[in-house]
């Protein structure tokens, strides 16, 4: 298995796969919050460590609302992953984002329902982590340096507005969230931020935008036929993108969601009960004192 610390690399809707990808190892892990997606692959991408696991499993067979998110990022903890480049397929919300286009978002807009745990905590463990900045500024950084080297058109910042799913927004719905100024939308980076960040992974999305939603008096409504074609065209700048980003994020220090922890378990130690705190021990032990 290819040494830690790792990066981590999420594929979105077709991306199942890297080229370039050597000294590969297949890694299955069984978490305490279930089974991840897939296997994790494990090796050496422009010569370093990483592991990729494809968000909806290869083959792409589990639904945004089915992803299970808390396994995916636990088992990213287990094999060492200290960074985590999320790849997703969007939908613009905004005329200059064209499909093609590679949105990296700074912020997040939750239009869920609840529909799956948010959190690792609980059971007896209370923690409140700060996520005024979702996305690790640091790691955004050195994506948009790694972009721009493509050629391809790359926009720093803007709002990724997370919708249930499956099926696409109303028209009503996409055109209140282009008229808030919202830049893209999708189904499945927000829970992957939140979790990233309570096992103290520096996260960030790159956005391979596909179509124009459906608020566009323009262009049509976005379909399955549309996403596709544009998944097709994006993979490839995508590919290049993760291989010019990964050296450079090598090569990052410590980022502040390193240590997101800190001050955020707000449950006493002398409290905890015994079993959480060994299902949450791969997050909290460093923060666990002797003799309690």
């Amino acid at each position: 298995m290819a040494k830690s610390p790792l990066i981590g690399l999420i594929g979105g809707s077709g991306l199942y796969q890297l080229d370039g990808f050597t000294l590969k190892d297949e890694v299955r892990l069984r978490t305490p919050f279930g089974d991840p997606s897939d296997a994790y692959i494990v090796g050496e991408l422009a010569g370093q460590s990483v592991a990729f696991l494809p968000r909806h499993g290869r083959g792409h067979r589990i639904l945004p609302s089915e992803l299970p998110h808390r396994a995916n990022i636990y088992g990213f903890k287990e094999l060492g992953v200290k960074w985590i480049i999320s790849v997703s397929a969007v939908g613009s919300l905004q005329p200059q984002y064209a499909p093609g286009d590679v949105v990296l978002p700074d912020q997040f807009f939750d239009r869920t329902k609840g529909r799956q745990p948010e959190t690792f905590f609980g059971d007896g463990i209370v923690a409140h982590v700060a996520f005024g900045d979702p996305v690790s500024l640091e790691l955004q950084a050195a994506l948009y340096d790694a972009a721009k080297e493509t050629g391809g058109k790359i926009h720093r910042n803007g709002t990724y507005v997370n919708i249930e799913g499956p099926s696409f927004s109303t028209k009503a719905e996409s055109i209140s969230y282009q008229k808030a100024g919202h830049a893209v939308v999708g189904m499945t980076n927000l829970l992957e931020a939140k979790l990233a960040r309570e096992a103290e992974i520096a996260y960030a999305t790159v956005a391979m935008v596909t179509d124009y939603d459906c608020w566009h008096p323009d262009h049509d409504h976005v379909t399955v036929d549309m996403v596709i074609g544009w998944i097709q065209k994006n993979t490839a700048l995508a590919q290049k993108i993760l291989v010019n980003a990964v050296p450079r994020v090598a090569k990052l220090g410590e980022a502040k969601a390193h240590s997101a922890l800190k001050h955020a378990i707000m449950t006493p130690q002398s409290h905890w009960p015994e079993v959480t705190a060994q299902k949450l021990s791969l997050f909290i032990s460093k923060y666990r004192t002797s003799g309690c």
